[in-house]
């Protein structure tokens, strides 16, 4: 089959960049120690079930002995504040959330709060509720903020729970289409990606690309932010960060399509540029596979060529090598997680732990 050979060309592109990117990708050092004032920025809401391996895991961080640790209840209904209360008593700093501001969703005001209230920190490390850290891993990540030289580092954690055919796409997308080191040294903030999960930040840094207000209705705040960093002359650079770290994101297969759609339509530029992209994968991933009873070798090879990239993604970034296998099912719920988002989007039914999540308008 002609076409089946001409897919073999891009595809074969596409896999050795993602074998070159997971051989320069940057890892936080073990066992790193630092003398820096760092500040651990958690926003909780309604986190009551899962903040307590969050919580266990930052008080027994080792090697920084300048950390401070600052929580935020954001309006929370199921107890979060008490939950922090019981684990961590007054080994942190537990603020109450004030009224969502007009203008500004709310986990961007939220870390705003915690982002002002660390007002001597150094480096400022915002987490998720979900993500549980290794003992050394704020240190190795500070000490990788600064051998690096970038403001915003973002370690990717290695992510656990529901969703195994399609939450590893993430870590693979970057790793395939984004050139990590080219990303580090161009000034462009559309060349830009983040996780927020786990960030740290140069406190500076941060400030000079105005903050969390500067993302203050940005669905996907960490990318804003990224972005917003390199608008003010910074740098920011991905690592991976699933030896220091897991992230428990979604623990069924409904939470995490209502997480999905709240915000994927935000990870494009438009409808049609979506539309450009899910075809694309569906073409190069999903299709071959349909032919294998039927066509030849080049068929294979492209089938093998894609189950090879999430392969060296998996290895790469802590995640199952078995589930590599079953990629183009993967392409496919991802395609239909596209699709659900832009339909939740124009239906108005973007919502997120109680709050309606309102589109920002286009900024001039």
């Amino acid at each position: 089959m002609t076409v089946a050979w001409l897919l073999l060309v891009p595809l074969l592109l596409i896999t050795v960049h993602t074998a070159v990117n997971a051989l320069l990708l940057r890892r936080p050092r073990r066992d790193a120690t630092t003398i820096e004032r760092v500040a651990v920025l958690l926003p909780l809401r309604d986190e009551a079930d899962r903040v307590r391996p969050c919580l266990e895991s930052l008080l027994t961080q080792r090697g920084v002995p300048n950390l401070d640790i600052h929580v935020l209840d954001d309006g929370s209904t199921d107890g979060t504040a008490d939950v922090v209360r019981a684990v961590a008593g007054d080994r942190v700093r537990l603020l109450t959330g004030g009224p969502l501001p007009d203008g500004w969703l709310g986990k961007p005001n939220a870390c705003r709060q915690l982002a002002d209230d660390a007002a001597d920190a150094d480096v400022l490390v915002f987490v998720d509720a979900d993500v549980v850290l290794a003992p050394d891993a704020i240190a190795g990540a500070v000490g990788l903020l600064r051998e690096t030289g970038v403001t915003l580092l973002s370690p990717y954690p290695r992510i656990v729970g529901a969703g195994r055919l399609v939450q590893p796409i993430l870590q693979w997308s970057w790793l395939t289409f984004l050139p990590l080191r080219l990303m580090e040294r161009s000034p462009r903030p559309s060349l830009a990606a983040a996780g927020g999960q786990w960030l740290v930040a140069d406190r500076a840094g941060y400030r000079e690309a105005g903050g969390h207000a500067a993302v203050r209705d940005d669905i996907l705040e960490d990318i804003g932010l990224a972005r917003a960093v390199k608008r003010s002359g910074g740098r920011i650079a991905l690592a991976d960060g699933s030896r220091l770290a897991t992230c428990h994101m979604y623990s069924s297969w409904s939470e995490l399509a209502n997480g999905y759609g709240k915000s994927l339509w935000a990870s494009f530029g438009s409808a049609s540029g979506a539309a450009a992209v899910v075809v694309l994968l569906l073409f190069l991933y999903a299709v071959p596979p349909l032919f294998l009873p039927v066509a030849g070798p080049a068929v294979a090879f492209a089938y093998a060529l894609g189950v090879t990239g999430r392969l060296i993604s998996a290895a790469a970034t802590g995640g199952r090598l078995l589930d590599a296998f079953a990629h183009p099912l993967s392409v496919v719920l991802f395609a239909w997680l596209v699709a659900r988002s832009f339909h939740m989007r124009r239906t108005g039914r973007l919502s997120w732990r109680g709050r309606t999540v309102a589109v920002p308008t286009k900024k001039g």
